[in-house]
């Protein structure tokens, strides 16, 4: 059963397509990235997956079923839009929101003491939240969105107005509730990060999919399908002049970057190489999720 499920979905507001034929699925224990530019539809689909909005067109399931009163309560929900009761302070705020959500008091009342102890804002815990800077808001306000322990927690934007630390850490918290069996949605523009987090993604552009599937393989379907090589011994730069297949070589410092002729993989060059040389490194080099995010916003700019 997948967590998420949308078969078909279009979303149209005064005759404008903003969704448009949106299919794909998010499976447990994942981390599934939604990526594309701004008024890509990004925020339309995940209103649809909270059931703000009805699609027009499509079916949209979520554990299995259409969204269910009860089913809204194993969401957690992080929005761009950010909204903290100011005057309150966090150790109250996260207690109620959790009693909310249907969590007794006590046990309320100790998670979220985990929880600010894991973002480093325990020592804040009676402060108002007026009183914190903004990155702190930030960690309080992701921590709003798991506080009741959801199945499915939903990010827009969580490393909006965080330092370098503060992201680290709240990185490490996603890492460690995906650990947990929780399947995640995490909306950003920050590419660097949805590489390194994302196991799948879901890239749109003026309401349509233009790449779906796991990272890896996107990157690796992008490549430009080369080697960087790098020898022990100087004599082994001759050596792979002897190899067959290669149309061209590019030397650089003490790494070598070898690109295959039509029809060569890269896996026969690999095993040439290590029959002819003595490697102490190769790699394939693949471009950058925010490479290809480039590349594929200009392709359909061109189109």
């Amino acid at each position: 059963m997948h967590t998420v499920e949308f078969q078909s979905v279009s979303k149209s507001f005064s005759d404008k397509n903003i969704i448009r034929d949106i299919s794909f699925s998010m499976e447990q224990g994942e981390i599934f990235g939604l990526l594309g530019p701004n008024g890509a539809g990004k925020t339309t689909l995940i209103r649809l997956l909270l059931d703000i909005i009805k699609p027009d067109i499509g079916k949209i399931y979520v554990f299995g079923k259409p969204l269910s009163p009860a089913a809204k309560n194993r969401i957690g929900y992080l929005p761009e839009e950010r909204g903290l009761y100011r005057k309150t302070g966090l150790l109250d705020m996260l207690v109620y929101l959790a009693q909310l959500k249907g969590m007794p008091e006590k046990q309320a009342h100790l998670i979220a003491e985990s929880l600010l102890k894991s973002l480093d804002l325990y020592q804040y815990k009676n402060k108002k939240v007026e009183e914190l800077s903004r990155g702190m808001q930030q960690r309080l306000q992701f921590l709003s969105a798991i506080i009741h322990d959801p199945d499915l927690i939903i990010l827009d934007e969580p490393f909006s107005g965080l330092d370098p630390v503060s992201a680290k850490t709240v990185k490490d918290k996603i890492l460690e509730l995906r650990a947990s069996g929780k399947t995640i949605l995490l909306s950003t523009h920050m590419m660097e990060q949805a590489q390194t987090l994302c196991d799948r993604i879901l890239m749109l552009n003026k309401g349509g999919r233009v790449l779906y599937g796991s990272v890896d393989e996107i990157r690796i379907e992008h490549g430009k399908n080369s080697l960087v090589v790098e020898f022990a011994e100087k004599e082994d730069f001759n050596a792979i002049r002897e190899i067959p297949g290669i149309k061209k070589i590019i030397e650089s410092g003490k790494s070598v970057e070898l690109f295959p002729e039509e029809g060569i993989k890269i896996q026969f060059l690999l095993e040439e190489l290590v029959s002819r040389t003595n490697l102490l490194r190769f790699e394939q080099t693949l471009p950058s999720l925010n490479e290809i995010f480039i590349e594929t916003l200009e392709s359909a700019a061109s189109e």
